[in-house]
């Protein structure tokens, strides 16, 4: 597993700009299921079928109580040209000290994790979060063609 993360165990609280210049935390998500997912970086190949896949399956999700989000360490400018470039309809959180991606287990471990956080990627895994702030599923090798349909299955 990817990460030290439990389904049933609270998320860890976020705070951090997106896509558009705002900040947002995992408070203003609270009484609706967040897909959070992590990805390596902006517009390379997995990621943009990943990104791509849940843009396209948006409306779905939506329509069962739940926002997506995504977090990679580029900055807020990075994640503006990639939301451009695909016509991505959600927000891209600029986590760009890997701070949200240590806390949820996700910047990696040992020299393999060493290595990611001085070249900036977290490791690609989704969680779910419920309405109270719980994890209710974690995806931790997502096929990034389906990742939407993957996601779907579980909300």
């Amino acid at each position: 597993m990817a990460t030290h993360l439990k389904v049933g165990d609270p998320a860890p609280d976020f705070s951090a700009p997106v896509t558009d210049g705002s900040t947002v935390s995992l408070a203003d998500y609270r009484g609706r299921k967040l897909v959070m997912y992590f990805y390596p970086m902006d517009d390379t190949p997995g990621c943009t079928r990943q990104a791509c896949s849940l843009r396209d399956t948006a409306g779905e999700i939506a329509a069962r109580g739940a926002a997506i989000l995504g977090v990679s360490a580029q900055g807020a400018e990075s994640h503006r040209r990639f939301t451009e470039k695909y016509a991505l309809n959600f927000p891209l959180l600029a986590d760009t000290g890997l701070v949200v991606a240590q806390a949820y287990g996700v910047a990696g471990s040992g020299l393999g994790g060493l290595l990611r956080q001085a070249v900036g990627v977290a490791q690609r895994v989704t969680f779910i979060i419920d309405e109270a702030g719980k994890i209710a599923a974690i995806i931790a090798d997502p096929d990034c063609p389906d990742h939407g349909e993957e996601v779907l299955a579980l909300l």
